[in-house]
């Protein structure tokens, strides 16, 4: 057992959050026990993962997307409630990092997803800087880019791909999540292709004008990667803690 306030300031130093101008609050979201032995990590806050958390014993969840968003009702109702009062009544602390772990340079989700995907010496852009571009070390078709997404996240892209499979690509920009966005900034930039986890009607109409083929992954896919490592991490600070990643299956 340690104290669970240990494990919020080593993420807290790791993370640095007061850096962010976020969407959700970062840190301990729900206090629960004091101590902890036993992390349980996962994408989301669901009930699903709350539900192996407290199977496994778990007194401290540590995730990505956590609750408390700015654009969402602030009443604890329904599925809100429901997943609130599991917490407290298993004593079960909520930790969430959310931007933080986006941006992170050794194992935020974007930084990640570029290594996984072989993009060399890559940079954030200085208009969003959530936002990476970099290059392959030599050229690869769309074929081959379509081929390393769905190995890496064990799924098939979707979006705007070239009819022609044989176009080489040679630098790309991607952004983990809801990032469809900034698909003309990518192109602005120079990327010769773009990568993110969600796609909206607008995205395909932007990828056919710009010429620029778009890669669809999943926002939960494209962010299992920082979780994880971040799990991996911890694990590696507090030897005495069992922190185990969790992946609850989101198709989306």
């Amino acid at each position: 057992m340690m104290k669970t306030s240990l494990i919020v300031e080593a993420l807290n130093r790791f993370l640095q959050p007061e850096n962010f101008k976020d969407y959700a609050p970062n840190g301990l979201q729900v206090e629960g026990a004091l101590e902890t032995s036993k992390v349980v990590c996962g994408v989301s806050a669901s009930q699903a993962l709350i539900d192996r958390a407290i199977e496994i014993g778990a007194q401290t969840i540590i995730v990505h997307h956590g609750y408390f968003w700015k654009s969402e009702n602030p009443c604890i109702t329904g599925i809100k409630k429901n997943r609130i009062q599991k917490l407290l009544s298993h004593n079960i602390n909520l930790i969430a990092y959310h931007l933080p772990l986006d941006a992170h340079e050794s194992i935020g989700n974007n930084a990640l997803l570029g290594k996984v995907l072989g993009v060399q010496e890559s940079t954030p852009l200085e208009k969003t800087p959530l936002v990476r571009i970099g290059h392959f070390a030599d050229p690869i078709t769309s074929q081959e880019l379509y081929s390393r997404v769905t190995k890496a996240l064990g799924r098939e892209p979707s979006g705007v791909l070239l009819e022609d499979q044989t176009r080489l690509i040679q630098s790309i920009a991607w952004c983990t999540g809801a990032a469809q966005d900034f698909l003309e900034i990518a192109s602005q930039a120079g990327a010769q292709a773009y990568l993110s986890g969600e796609i909206s009607e607008r995205t395909v109409l932007e990828s056919r004008e710009l010429d620029l083929p778009y890669y669809c992954v999943g926002h939960h896919a494209s962010e299992t990667l920082g979780i994880s490592a971040l799990a991996h991490w911890l694990q590696e600070q507090f030897g005495e803690l069992e922190v185990q990643f969790i992946n609850i299956d989101n198709p989306a």
